[in-house]
């Protein structure tokens, strides 16, 4: 699948320290590659039409599915991550 980012996933991407950055840029090849992927655990968040995924124990990412396109929104620490902050 093709990966899009969003202005506001860079901005939030920029700020995350470079180990977390690392993880973030692995577990989207694997995004890219297979939509279950054990080690994201991707999720369809409740009551959006938007799905999370893992990043680590304490950071996620959010995007949504357009055709064939994967829109990546944003990413941070878990609450930050999934927009709730």
């Amino acid at each position: 699948m093709k990966i899009a980012k969003t202005k506001s996933f860079v901005k939030f991407y920029r700020k995350l320290p470079k180990h977390i950055q690392k993880k973030t840029d692995k577990q989207i090849v694997f995004l890219s590659q297979n939509l279950s992927h054990p080690s994201l655990r991707t999720k369809r968040m409740s009551g959006l039409d938007r799905w999370e995924a893992r990043v680590d124990r304490s950071y996620r990412f959010t995007f949504d599915k357009l055709k064939d396109t994967l829109i990546l929104r944003t990413v941070g620490p878990h609450d930050e991550g999934l927009g709730k902050k």
